[in-house]
Parts: C-alpha cells; sequence; structure tokens
C-alpha cells in the first residue's frame, strides 16, 4: 500500500461516524427520536458524513469501490447527496431505518475490510 493510500483513513472515518449515529439513539424508542430535533440533526451529520467518504471512495479507489460490492458507497453516497441538497425534506423513516439496521451492518463490515488491506 502506497503512502498517498488514504482508504484506511476514509474507512476509519466511516466507522467512527457511523459508531457515533448509532451511539446517539442508543436506549431511544423511533418515537424518541422523531421528537428529538438535536439527535435527528447529530445522526444526520454522521450520515453526511459516512457518505462523504463514501464519495472520496468512489471517486478516487474506484477499484476498491468495484472489490467490495458488498460496501455499498454508492447507496451511502446518494443519501449523503438527498440529505445535502433537501436538508428541509429529509425522510426521518428513512434515517432511522437506516441507523437501526444500515449502520451496525457497516460496523461489523468495515472492521474486516480495514484489516484485508494489509
Amino acid at each position: 500500500m502506497s503512502a498517498s493510500n488514504r482508504i484506511p483513513d476514509y474507512l476509519d472515518h466511516m466507522l467512527e461516524a457511523a459508531k457515533q449515529a448509532c451511539d446517539y439513539v442508543e436506549g431511544l424508542t423511533k418515537e424518541d427520536f422523531l421528537g428529538d430535533k438535536k439527535t435527528q440533526q447529530a445522526v444526520v451529520l454522521n450520515l453526511i458524513l459516512i457518505g462523504e467518504e463514501a464519495a472520496k471512495l468512489l471517486k478516487e479507489y474506484e477499484t476498491f469501490a468495484n472489490e467490495h460490492p458488498r460496501l455499498p458507497l454508492r447507496n451511502m453516497k446518494g443519501m449523503r447527496n438527498r440529505i445535502a441538497h433537501g436538508y428541509f425534506e429529509i425522510n426521518l423513516d428513512t434515517v432511522w431505518e437506516t441507523v437501526k439496521t444500515a449502520l451496525p451492518q457497516l460496523i461489523q463490515q468495515l472492521p474486516d475490510i480495514r484489516n484485508s488491506l494489509r
């Protein structure tokens, strides 16, 4: 791996943001989440960060992205774009489902992908 390879950094950033988003909703019901603007914004920010890193991987490391089709980089980037460009129309049901289902899966996947780079 060359010194200019940023893949591990991007994966680490994604993992940290996913963990933070999950931590923010720990112990909350969906109703709690839907009534808590601060938590919504904290989670959304982390989804944006994940999407930013996904976009970098897709742009700068296309081969890596193609070699890891189970890592939903395009979906992450797409969600980031929808959030960033339509902030006041964010579907909070989708955000909740993402943080409760997709992010725990991502947290499980990323360390193995990261370790496979060595």
